[in-house]
């Protein structure tokens, strides 16, 4: 056999073997370059931009592909219950806002379900004028003692009272709890959209605060529109220049977090005006009490939240024990949803209370 032939045989295969362990190299380390990627680090390894909370020590992740940080809904991190406790009540609201839409009483009432404070009866109907807002009085009429004039067929106007100030209301709670999910799933892909998803964040939270306003104060001051102008202007107003404050790149950080949270709760004492003001119109209202009860708890959970958002407790007394859960941002996502659906509560007695007391 012609020996340059032969050589040519014997290199082949040393040839193909060679090119196969590069390949299984390279593969290896390809493999190796993803598992590195994807793989949690501690706050020391964190890039500058995502330093925020020094008290969380580990189970972070940082610089992930949108693939993979959109897959890590369902690992271990310490955004993983930051996530859901606000997808979780994004899928609620959407549920109460779909059982109002489709009027689904069972579901959309659920919450006051045992604290109505209106009777419900088919022998009574209560009617009340334009001053009831304001003296709380109530005329019961005996639908049983009405003798019907012979030859007349008599029909009880009946103009059931608007939802769109309630619709406001729970279009804002869903996109504050859906763009926070978002930025707290997704934050981890890069500077850029850090900040961009981080500013989206605190235009949600400014969005549900104003929206939350709407429907007490529409539906308490319809017969009123003057006031109606001033609580609703004013609270969008301010809302808005909050918005625009925090767009900014170096409120976004987290060296100005006490900042965020005195504006925000700038807008919610902003309520103390029109909550005395309402308290003393409709002292003799028999719904005054449960809706009383149900703003002292939304503002009750907002304010508690708000102190373990600045506070950083637990984790401050204890670093690295509740980097996975327990720690404080988690506790304030909870309070929030909270607070919403006391909120939606007490919005639910205020349209149940309008409904049967028009101008």
């Amino acid at each position: 056999m012609d020996s340059t032939l032969d050589s040519r045989l014997v290199s082949q295969p040393v040839e193909m073997k060679n090119r196969k362990r590069g390949d299984d190299d390279d593969d290896h380390g390809s493999n190796k370059a993803k598992r590195r990627s994807i793989a949690l680090v501690s706050y020391k390894e964190l890039p500058e931009y995502m330093k925020d909370n020094e008290f969380i020590l580990d189970y972070y992740r940082a610089n992930w592909s949108l693939k993979e940080a959109l897959f890590s809904i369902f690992r271990w991190h310490n955004e993983t219950l930051n996530v859901w406790t606000h997808l979780l009540g994004f899928v609620l609201f959407f549920g109460l806002t779909m059982a109002n839409f489709m009027k689904v009483p069972q579901v959309s009432n659920l919450i006051i379900f045992f604290v109505r404070c209106f009777p419900i009866s088919g022998d009574t109907n209560v009617s009340h004028d334009s001053r009831d807002l304001f003296l709380g009085t109530t005329n019961v009429i005996d639908l049983k003692r009405i003798t019907p004039t012979p030859g007349l067929d008599i029909a009880l106007p009946v103009t059931p009272v608007t939802l769109w100030p309630l619709y406001v209301f729970l279009g804002g709670s869903m996109f504050c709890l859906l763009s926070s999910s978002i930025c707290h799933l997704f934050s981890c892909h890069s500077h850029h959209l850090n900040l961009t998803l981080l500013r989206i964040d605190y235009t949600g939270i400014a969005t549900m605060i104003i929206t939350s306003y709407f429907p007490p104060i529409y539906y308490i001051f319809q017969c009123d529109r003057q006031w109606q102008l001033v609580y609703l202007g004013g609270i969008t107003a301010l809302g808005l220049f909050t918005i625009v404050t925090l767009l900014s790149p170096t409120l976004s950080t987290g060296k100005y977090r006490a900042f965020r949270a005195l504006l925000f709760s700038l807008m919610g004492l902003f309520g103390i005006a029109p909550g005395i003001h309402s308290a003393i119109v409709n002292w003799s209202n028999p719904c005054r009490n449960i809706t009383l009860a149900y703003e002292s708890a939304m503002a009750i959970f907002y304010l508690t939240g708000a102190m373990f958002y600045v506070s950083r407790i637990p984790e401050k007394l204890k670093p690295g024990w509740f980097d996975l859960a327990g720690h404080s941002h988690q506790i304030f996502h909870i309070l929030v949803v909270m607070g919403a659906l006391a909120h939606y509560g007490a919005s639910l007695v205020f349209l149940e209370w309008r409904d049967r007391h028009s101008c």
